[in-house]
């Protein structure tokens, strides 16, 4: 059983949901509290260890690759001005030097083409995948958990999380089979079934460990949902030859490309920090207090 060394990241997505804010910086850069989306993917990927990020980019991206490098000015100006906590806080999410690479898609063809796009730099290794609009809250974070189950099993596995059984059609949701370990064996995955013909109520929640076989089925896949290169669709293809285990999740993941889930996160992350949490939460009750007088006045 190879190791998971790398991992990719797509962050070519457009950002049309979060408009105007994403006509000029990338949805990937929104803050949750006082860091950018991707950055938690990263942090979730190195906590994993995972050695090496291959960020799947598109145009107007380059602040990206910028915020994961050096900024001698700024760190020239905190370390004149003494702020040493801000400085050892910025060098701690440097990726060290050699541990990330960008690769160009060139147009968004959906998240089988971007993830084809990283297919020289992977090679012939398994590899994990983070969808970095899906942010892990918990303990630990989720591909933490999925290359644990993945050291027992080998083959493909995929992070899943419980939605409610009358919500199946938003989600890719997956068919469960026997234990193994944590987890269990895969026996379907289908995209966005009706609540009647929807397997199970697991839903595949952005975290995934991946044989490299799926580059030459990702290489012949046919358009299919909104004309784009699906990856659950080469998926299904490769687990007629290979093994497929999912891993519940035991925290849970915030979909910050929603605005409902992008000010989930920003509360729940506020709430878990010590220096803020007390304030947040005496705010959140103050404001729902308002609201529901107003409720009442109307």
């Amino acid at each position: 059983m190879k190791k998971v060394r790398k991992a990719v990241i797509p962050v070519a997505g457009l950002g049309t949901r979060f408009l105007p804010a994403t006509k000029s910086m990338p949805k990937e850069m929104l803050p949750v509290v006082d860091r950018p989306v991707v950055q938690y993917a990263v942090d979730e990927a190195f906590e994993a260890g995972i050695e090496h990020i291959v960020f799947v980019t598109g145009r107007n991206k380059a602040v990206i690759e910028d915020y994961f490098d050096l900024h001698p000015e700024l760190i020239g100006t905190l370390e004149q001005s003494g702020k040493t906590a801000q400085l050892q806080a910025l060098e701690s999410l440097l990726p060290v030097a050699g541990a990330t690479s960008f690769i160009r898609q060139q147009s968004p063809q959906g998240l089988g083409h971007a993830v084809w796009c990283a297919r020289e730099v992977i090679g012939d290794e398994p590899f994990a995948l983070l969808l970095p609009d899906m942010v892990s809250f918990g303990g630990r974070g989720c591909l933490a958990e999925i290359a644990d189950l993945y050291a027992q099993t080998g083959g493909n596995v995929i992070a899943v999380e419980r939605c409610d059984p009358t919500e199946t059609s938003k989600y890719g949701i997956v068919g469960c089979g026997a234990d193994v370990g944590t987890g269990f064996e895969v026996t379907a995955m289908v995209e966005k079934p009706a609540p009647a013909n929807a397997p199970s109520n697991y839903y595949i929640n952005g975290r995934y460990i991946l044989q490299p076989e799926i580059f030459s089925l990702l290489g012949n896949q046919q358009r299919g949902a909104g004309n784009e290169i699906q990856l659950t669709d080469a998926m299904v293809r490769l687990a007629q030859n290979q093994a497929f285990f999912a891993q519940p999740f035991n925290g849970c993941m915030f979909d910050c490309g929603s605005k409902e889930g992008f000010i989930q996160a920003n509360v729940a992350f506020a709430l878990s920090r010590d220096d803020m949490k007390e304030a947040v939460f005496d705010m959140l009750q103050e404001f729902v207090r308002t609201h529901e007088r107003r409720v009442e006045a109307a």
